[in-house]
Formats: C-alpha cells, structure tokens, sequence
C-alpha cells in the first residue's frame, strides 16, 4: 500500500495541470476494468461493467499548488494560489513545477511582523539571476505544488498531497482486486475538486448514478490543543455526517456502518465544519444522489507534511471493497 500511495503523491497534479498524476493511476489500473475514458474536464473514468445499481466512487486526483503571476528583473517569481493555500505553511517550503524546476519560498524582508504575512508579500526563488534567466524555465501561469518525499514512520505517512492521493491509492487498490459484485461500478479520479468539485459535478452529470461514495481526507482532533473533533488517527476510516458541502444521505451511512461491522473493522464518524468533498456536488446532480463519504483521518491538511496511519487506509479500501458489494 505504501508504495502506491508515495508513486501517487509523489506525482504532479495540480489543479488544472492533471496530466501526470493521471497517466500514473491509468497506468496502475490498465486490464483491471472493463473500459477506462477521459471525458472533457479530464476526469479519468474506470468503469466495471454489471446488471446491478450504478455506484460511483469518486476521488480527487488534483492537489493544491501556486501559480506564477509575475517575474521581476532579478528573476524572483511571484505567485498566487490554487486552491487553499494557507501562507504560513508555505513559507520556508520548497515548490517544484510542473517541468521539474524547484523553487524556495519566501517573504520579503520589509516585512517586519510575521502575522502581516500574505501571499502578496511572498516570493519564489528559483536561483536565477535575471528575469530572462527565470523565464528559460518558468512562465507566468505556471504551476507549481510543494515538493518533498513521501515517508513513513512507525504507521505514519508523511508526505503532500495526501490529500487526495490516499483516497486515490483506495480507490486504485479497490480496482485492483476488484470485489465481486454485479453492480455497475464507475470509479472516477476527478479534477479541480480543491477549485470547487468541480470535476465531481460534470462527471457525476455524465454518468448519473444510483448511488455515491466520495472518498477524502478529514482533519483529526488528536493533536496538541488542537480544536476539539471526534475523528482520530488509527481510528479507522470516517464515516461523515456531514461537512459544508453535504449531509450524508441517511440510507449510504448505513450501508458503511453496516459493513464496517460485518468485516470487523473500526470505525469513527466524522463532522467537519469546514471545507467539503466530491459528494457536496454529486448529491445535488440531476434529481439528486443518495451519496456519502468515507475519509482518511490526516493530520496538517493542505501542508507538505500531511499524516496518516496506514492501517486507516488499508481499513479504507476493506470497508470501500465491502460497500460495493452490499450496496
């Protein structure tokens, strides 16, 4: 499982600039399905056909990231954000783009109290010495993600883009041994979910499911005066309640509940005040899906250092793999 998830974090995807990490997962589940399409947004679908329900299982394959919006004649790169970048876990980071080249963050030393940091004050130095030097490598609307390797201590992995390649690593390991089940399955690694779900809302268009499970990270409440929150790491997978995006169809949460019992694994449920999955546009499509979620417990979302525990992945994919067949 874990070297799944380091060749599915390691790879470039941010949102918008997919290509990559959607060649990889192609490659991974090449011959395991019954067809595998791209549609217009860049959503890369696997289907495994059947005479039963059509269940959608979505994750995103996209991953937060800066863009380049200026070049000053030293050669310093400014930039903005793509999807939630929060500037204090940017500075001091290193960045790659998506040509190779990597690049230190920083702030400008006028700045003389850091709470005043902003994006707008930052800067990436990419060792050039001149704006003619930096364009050779980078141009204004390039991306750029956090840059660093995918590690694991004890059951922890440590790495960026945890968010959502673990629940792509699921979902690529569920095709993988492919549960038997005569439901119609489409399993979709979708696009620009950390731009608005946006993937999510065209494909689930498309495919028009009976039924959705959107898989995604979730904050925890296990870390040091952190605020208070019931999920944990090596709880299990997170059945969500609810997030700001969407409340779990009440028929699908039982389904998970039902099976994590059967299988014998744990469980915790999870509330997240803020932020949102896949689901939050899927459950909305056409008259509506029953959808609900399954999330990995990951401390320090949308920052290099993302962790998880491996057993609530490997859990993850034993409750997803169950789910389907249940469904």
């Amino acid at each position: 499982m874990f070297e799944t998830i380091k060749k599915l974090a390691g790879s470039f995807g941010v949102s918008g600039s997919e290509e990559q990490i959607r060649e990889v997962i192609k490659n991974e589940i090449e011959g395991k399905v019954d067809e595998i399409k791209v549609d217009a947004l860049g959503n890369l679908i696997a289907v495994k056909k059947g005479s039963g329900k059509k269940i959608m299982v979505a994750a995103h394959m996209d991953e937060i990231g800066v863009m380049a919006t200026y070049i000053d004649e030293k050669g310093f790169i400014r930039f903005s954000n793509i999807g939630w970048v929060w500037q204090y876990f940017a500075l001091g980071q290193r960045v790659m783009f998506k040509n190779g080249t990597v690049g230190a963050v920083f702030f400008e030393q006028k700045l003389k109290e850091i709470k005043n940091l902003k994006l707008s004050n930052m800067y990436i130095d990419i060792g050039a010495k001149s704006r003619e030097e930096a364009e050779k490598k980078v141009k204004i609307g390039d991306t750029a993600c956090f840059a660093g390797d995918t590690v694991m201590e004890g059951t922890m992995v440590i790495s960026k883009a945890l968010d959502d390649r673990s629940g792509c690593a699921v979902m690529v390991k569920t095709i993988q041994d492919m549960p038997d089940t005569d439901n119609e399955i489409y399993f979709v690694f979708t696009v620009q979910e950390e731009l608005g779900l946006r993937g999510a809302k065209t494909s689930a268009f498309g495919i028009m499911p009976d039924i959705a499970i959107a898989l995604d990270v979730t904050d925890t409440g296990d870390t040091p005066e952190c605020e208070l929150m019931e999920v944990k790491c090596g709880g299990g997978p997170a059945i969500k309640i609810k997030d700001r995006s969407f409340i779990a169809h009440p028929e699908v949460r039982r389904l998970m509940e039902e099976s994590a019992k059967k299988i014998g694994i744990p469980y915790q449920f999870e509330i997240m005040e803020q932020g949102g999955t896949d689901a939050g546009a899927i459950h909305v499509t056409g008259g509506g899906v029953p959808s609900g979620a399954i999330s990995i417990p990951c401390r320090y979302v949308h920052s290099p250092v993302e962790t998880a525990d491996i057993t609530d992945i490997e859990n993850c994919v034993k409750l997803l793999r169950q789910c389907l067949k249940d469904a």
